[in-house]
């Protein structure tokens, strides 16, 4: 997966439920509109269609193509959108009828997939459904997936292991986070996070520093996990990092400042989410850069039809929270909030922050009266985390030992 976008590039249709990835199937609801309904609740779509994977939970074959199928002559499919614990996106295509999804790129071995699909009916009401599977480990190998991949990111971008089977013993776990190595130039203290049995993430105290370069390989080839499981090889990480870039979008100012490097270079007068589709409080990091992404009010249940070609989008969430160009409300730009949840800019300012920003860089929406941004599970809201609550979450913790001293903390807290 490239993490240069090309800005040449055209997303055929993209979903604001969507993420990272080319897929060709997809739809987006970030459009701007005069009027302030509530979203309409889209209905369960579980007996409208069917995953070859099965039911939730199930271990499949990575061998074979994912299917998912609208049974029903009502419903066709408007989005699928399937990523691993790692956010990578597993691509496919929509059926020319829109009855059919194919993936068209292989399954990995060993990890745990996410689908979000969604459907309308014949009446135009939308639905939703949600399922995850795992696709078979190769053999008794605790395999690792590290992430990103090697590259040039923001400083708030965290490193991730995707681990081929769940490890839920603490010692198990203390054994292969001491395994995991990080090294950074300059150094910093960091710490490993378990999101669940299967992930990790790492990230540092604060951000990273700029233009520091950051390694990350395992040393778990060989290791005996447990009884009939032991560490497999994994692909090491070069990560260098470029300017601290941070955009802070204030909703009730409704101006966004973009900072370089501690210094202020940009201030633009924005729009975020009305009522009923509040933008998300926060920190968040960007994802992925699109030049162009199909939005349309289906995916959401938006009661306010609209279907509009969206360019200059940066992405900052799974469900779909963009920064993006939004011609249709400049006149409520630095004055009200009238979005569906995105970010909405002139496009003049779109652009200049689309070429100004890369993925790993940081925004911060502050004032809004949406829900906060989740740590896991919606993109990388890892920083939402204080510290003390991030090295809750790993295996190696100096000051949970019992009868540890001060001194034994200060000598068990990693630094890279």
């Amino acid at each position: 997966m490239s993490h240069r976008p090309d800005r040449t590039k055209r997303r055929a249709v993209m979903s604001c439920a969507t993420l990272l990835a080319p897929l060709t199937v997809g739809l987006t609801a970030c459009g701007g509109g005069s009027s302030d309904p509530l979203a309409s609740t889209p209905y369960d779509a579980s007996d409208a269609v069917t995953v070859s994977a099965g039911d939730d939970d199930r271990t499949v074959n990575p061998d074979q193509p994912l299917e998912v199928t609208a049974e029903n002559g009502e419903d066709t499919l408007t989005d699928v959108f399937a990523t691993d614990a790692a956010g990578r996106v597993l691509p496919g295509e929509l059926s020319a009828d829109s009855k059919r999804w194919r993936s068209t790129g292989p399954l990995a071995a060993g990890v745990r997939y996410n689908v979000q699909i969604s459907t309308e009916n014949d009446e135009g009401a939308p639905g939703r459904r949600t399922t995850r599977f795992e696709t078979k480990p190769e053999g008794k190998r605790l395999k690792v997936k590290l992430g990103p991949d090697s590259g040039t990111y923001g400083v708030g971008m965290p490193l991730t292991a995707e681990l081929s089977h769940r490890v839920k013993n603490p010692g198990q776990r203390e054994m292969i986070e001491r395994a995991l190595k990080v090294n950074s130039n300059p150094r910093v203290e960091g710490a490993w996070h378990w999101v669940d049995s299967k992930e990790l993430h790492f990230r540092p105290r604060s951000y990273w520093p700029a233009h520091a370069t950051v390694t990350l390989r395992s040393n778990l080839k060989g290791l005996k996990i447990r009884d009939g499981l032991y560490g497999g090889a994994a692909r090491p990480v070069r990560m260098k990092t470029g300017d601290r870039v941070e955009a802070i979008a204030d909703a009730s100012s409704l101006v966004m400042k973009v900072k370089r490097n501690g210094k202020t270079v940009q201030s633009m007068p924005i729009t975020t989410g009305k009522a009923g589709y509040r933008t998300r409080n926060g920190i968040k990091v960007i994802l992925a850069k699109e030049s162009f992404v199909r939005m349309t009010s289906a995916s959401i249940g938006a009661s306010d039809f609209y279907d509009l070609p969206v360019y200059w989008a940066t992405r900052l969430t799974n469900s779909g929270e963009y920064v993006h160009g939004a011609p249709w409300s400049v006149g409520s730009q630095g004055v009200s909030n009238v979005s569906h949840g995105c970010t909405g800019l002139s496009s003049g300012n779109a652009r200049w922050f689309f070429d100004s920003v890369r993925q790993g860089d940081i925004v911060q929406h502050v004032n809004t009266s949406g829900e906060s941004m989740a740590p896991f599970g919606n993109g990388f809201g890892d920083w939402n985390l204080s510290w003390k609550k991030w090295r809750k979450g790993s295996a190696v913790e100096g000051d949970k030992r019992e009868g540890a001293t001060p001194a034994d903390t200060a000598r068990l807290r990693p630094r890279v």
